[in-house]
């Protein structure tokens, strides 16, 4: 499945529920699915970059001209966060990418949080140049 919302901070809730819903019918515990639910939401925050507290285009840290979906119009193309979620046996992989362009140090406080909540991160760029996460949750009683 994949997902794919404007880069604002505002529909991350629909990227957290998608990966409940998800987790949910791989039978986790609720303990595994918030645990998910919290990687998610931590690895999208990182690859949206930092973000205007007041909602106010100005302060919006997204660069101009990032790339985004092609637009079928002549609107221009908005920065957008893409979210792909792929079952693989009894586990879940989601893979994130967003304006973001550059990540923090991996050894920050944000990565930690990452790698407690799950089995497997990695990190890459795009061929449009966007920073993307993936994040593996290996199945039920991971740990």
């Amino acid at each position: 499945m994949e997902l794919v919302v404007p880069a604002a901070p505002e529909y991350l809730s629909v990227l957290r529920t998608a990966t409940a819903g998800l987790a949910a019918r791989l039978d986790l515990t609720i303990d595994e699915i918030e645990d998910l639910r919290i990687a998610v939401d931590e690895a999208c925050a990182l690859v949206l970059g930092p973000q205007a507290l007041d909602g106010s285009p100005e302060l919006h840290a997204v660069e101009p001209g990032t790339p985004a979906v092609p637009a079928r119009s002549a609107v221009p193309a908005q920065p957008v966060l893409h979210a792909r979620f792929e079952l693989v046996g009894a586990g879940l992989l989601v893979r994130v990418s967003g304006p973001s362009q550059t990540l923090p140090s991996r050894d920050s406080f944000a990565w930690a949080v990452l790698e407690a909540l799950v089995d497997g991160l990695e990190t890459g760029r795009d061929e449009e140049g966007r920073h993307w996460i993936r994040l593996r949750h290996d199945g039920p009683g991971r740990g």
